[in-house]
């Protein structure tokens, strides 16, 4: 007996994924390589722990502020106000996620995908077991590629899903240092510089008993360790142990097709969903698995491949509009160290601080202040115009 639903991928959308289609009585299966912790800052909105019911015991931290800091080291404490970004390990917190997979009914495969065959009988998934090494074939009617930036699934079986943009993440697990002036356990720094990251940034993030340094960049050639290694320095971190390293593709732009138009549709990074900007990807890869499930068991119960379609378009239409404004800033301000610096510069900005953390708390932009839109939309144009000096407080 073949699957309904085969899951290529354990991460967060693949295992929300499985989960929801076991709940809804389909047959799933979800093909996880195990063995493998991705390289993650770790945070989660609240609106992530209320949307997907998570265990509050998954949170190492509770984050109350974020604190900012410019080329030239100058630095704006945004307090994080009703509310907190939590912190999870994602050694634990995607191991969490597949349980709760495999107890709604999802049976979990290890190993590897390598292909997808079709015959007069169907869909199969051919992968190889990692126990045993063979190659085994599972039929199925439909395959949800939740395998990652560089998804063989997509790559394979989507248009466009070899061309997906995306900058190269590196981070080190290390043991949290004692509380002190340059440490926090309950602040992330996010630190905007060139020389630790020419396009991107470095972060500071703690996770409890240990802490994540990193850094991303799309640009060739960067050495990455050394980049981070630098950070550590400048932050008083290189004496701290070090647990574990980890590197990883972080997409920045949602593909514009997310399915194949017969059998195959994408979830998470995959597909591209990745805040630009930020590069916050677990809630978003979430609610991709999410939509892809939906757009599945529209099609099995409609028999309309055209139902596949339904996954990007519930996501865009939630979604969009905060990516477009995460890639406009990206774009804006990420470019120089000159930007950089007036980026930081603009987050002294009461309203800047407030409306930037309700929409991450609550993942929509906050229309609530038109007044406040309007005075941040003028500084922005005023900086990036260069009518003003950055200014600090």
């Amino acid at each position: 007996m073949g699957y309904d639903v085969f899951v290529v991928g354990g991460g967060p959308s693949g295992a929300i994924a499985a989960e929801d289609l076991a709940r809804a009585g389909r047959r799933v299966a979800m093909l996880d390589r195990a063995g493998r912790i991705k390289p993650c800052g770790g945070a989660i909105p609240p609106r992530a722990i209320r949307d997907f019911q998570i265990d509050g015991g998954m949170l190492v931290a509770k984050i109350t502020t974020a604190r900012m800091i410019s080329p030239t080291g100058r630095q704006v404490d945004i307090p994080i106000e009703n509310g907190y970004v939590g912190m999870v390990d994602r050694e634990h917190f995607d191991e969490y996620l597949r349980k709760r997979a495999d107890e709604a009914g999802a049976e979990r495969l290890t190993g590897t995908f390598l292909r997808i065959e079709r015959d007069k009988d169907g869909t199969q998934v051919v992968w190889r077991d990692k126990a045993s090494g063979e190659e085994r074939r599972s039929a199925t009617r439909l395959v949800i590629g939740a395998d990652g930036a560089r998804s063989a699934v997509a790559r394979a079986e989507v248009p466009g899903g070899d061309r997906i943009p995306y900058v190269i993440a590196y981070h080190e697990i290390i043991k949290a240092p004692p509380a002190s002036a340059n440490y926090d356990p309950k602040r992330c720094d996010v630190i905007y510089d060139g020389r630790i990251s020419p396009d991107f940034y470095g972060w500071i993030f703690p996770h409890g008993d240990n802490a994540s340094v990193g850094m991303g960049t799309e640009v060739d050639g960067v050495d990455l360790k050394q980049a981070t290694a630098a950070l550590r320095e400048s932050a008083g971190l290189a004496g701290c142990e070090t647990i574990r390293k980890e590197g990883a593709p972080i997409p920045l732009k949602p593909l514009d097709r997310w399915d194949n138009g017969r059998d195959v549709v994408l979830a998470g990074d995959a597909a591209g969903v990745v805040a630009p900007s930020s590069g916050e990807g677990i809630y978003y890869a979430m609610v991709g698995g999410r939509v892809a499930a939906t757009a599945a068991q529209a099609m099995l119960a409609s028999g309309r491949v055209r139902d596949l379609k339904l996954a990007r378009k519930m996501f865009m239409k939630e979604h969009g509009t905060v990516f477009r404004v995460l890639r406009s800033m990206q774009d804006a301000y990420y470019k120089s160290d000159e930007r950089r610096e007036r980026f930081v510069s603009l987050c002294h900005d009461v309203d800047v601080q407030k409306l930037t953390f309700e929409a991450y708390m609550n993942k929509k932009l906050v229309s609530a202040r038109p007044l406040a839109h309007l005075k941040i939309g003028v500084k922005n144009m005023a900086h990036l115009l260069r009518l003003v000096s950055p200014s600090w407080v």
